[in-house]
């Protein structure tokens, strides 16, 4: 059975997240215990997918990148990846991994409201109640897995650039999206990835170079560290220019709210946690307003509706 455009961005969001909701507890393992800097580690992730989509590049069609789209591909690569990265990784090392989970939530709001202002996408009440219903259940998911106990936060300026980064990610989605229709996800990835490395090298090279991480005999933080890389930064970004042809960013930034859920769901199965009903309220609602998101009017759509009623009409 062949699947829809929907279906594919969908399942391809789906696969990203997961990939994410992963990376959390192992980012915050390997800052936690000193391997590696905030900065050490977002720089590590640019080189690395920088390296890796320009070497993918070469053996894929050659494409002609416009300068005036490299410029949008300049400002995707420091609101998608050197903010968006760097401010989550920086605030993650100074607040919870719950606490981001549930400040990520904020980031279907922030896509939708850009999304309406650039793109011209509606504000449909079924998209707002999606992004609303979405939200409160990532909320009542990390609030309860917090048992209620918000006062020991360890820091507001980490809640607050995880803030920040869910922002830049929002608007990241919207801004790039036109040219998901004239380039490989490859070609604009390896753009944006070289811009974020050349930023930040001057700055962060000896956070990488002298990292105790690369003087350990435990084999255990290099896999870490090899599944940040690649399954949390080359694989993810390959996808999700993928998704962004095939879905609006408001569904695509939904998908956020999925994390803090996948997150609970493998640690039961590794038995760091147990089942609960609020585990389950809270996975119908995400899961309830990731549709409400997905089954909305697009711009597309209102357009089309309205071109086939005036044709009905003649």
């Amino acid at each position: 059975m062949k699947l829809t455009d929907k279906q594919v961005g969908n399942l391809t969001m789906f696969c990203v997240v997961s990939f994410f909701a992963v990376n959390i507890p192992i980012s915050k393992h390997l800052l936690a215990n000193g391997y590696i800097s905030p900065y050490g580690l977002t720089l590590a992730r640019m080189a690395f997918a920088s390296i890796a989509f320009w070497v993918t590049s070469l053996f894929m069609k050659k494409e002609h990148v416009e300068r005036k789209d490299k410029l949008i591909l300049l400002a995707g690569g420091l609101l998608g990846i050197t903010f968006n990265q760097g401010l989550f990784i920086w605030g993650l090392s100074n607040t919870s991994p719950v606490d981001a989970s549930m400040i990520t939530t904020c980031t279907p709001l922030f896509a939708m409201i850009i999304a309406a202002l650039v793109l011209k996408e509606p504000i449909t009440g079924k998209k707002v109640s999606g992004v609303l219903i979405g939200g409160l259940g990532a909320i009542f998911l990390v609030y309860t897995a917090h048992h209620g106990d918000m006062a020991n936060d360890p820091s507001m300026k980490g809640n607050i650039a995880v803030a920040c980064s869910s922002l830049s990610y929002a608007t990241f989605l919207v801004v790039t999206r036109p040219l998901t229709s004239k380039y490989s996800s490859v070609t604009m990835m390896k753009w944006m990835f070289l811009f974020s490395t050349i930023l930040l090298l001057p700055f962060f090279y000896k956070d990488l170079v002298h990292a105790p991480l690369f003087n350990q005999t435990d084999s255990y933080p290099l896999i870490m560290i090899a599944y940040t890389l690649l399954f949390a930064t080359f694989i993810p970004y390959m996808l999700i220019p993928i998704a962004q042809k095939k879905i609006r960013p408001t569904t695509i930034s939904m998908y956020n709210n999925l994390q803090p859920l996948i997150a609970s769901f493998i640690a039961i199965l590794l038995g760091q946690d147990s089942f609960s009903i609020e585990k389950v309220i809270s996975g119908v609602l995400i899961l309830f307003g990731v549709y409400l998101v997905t089954v909305s009017k697009s711009r597309a759509d209102i357009e089309a509706e309205a071109a086939s009623g005036e044709v009905n009409n003649k």
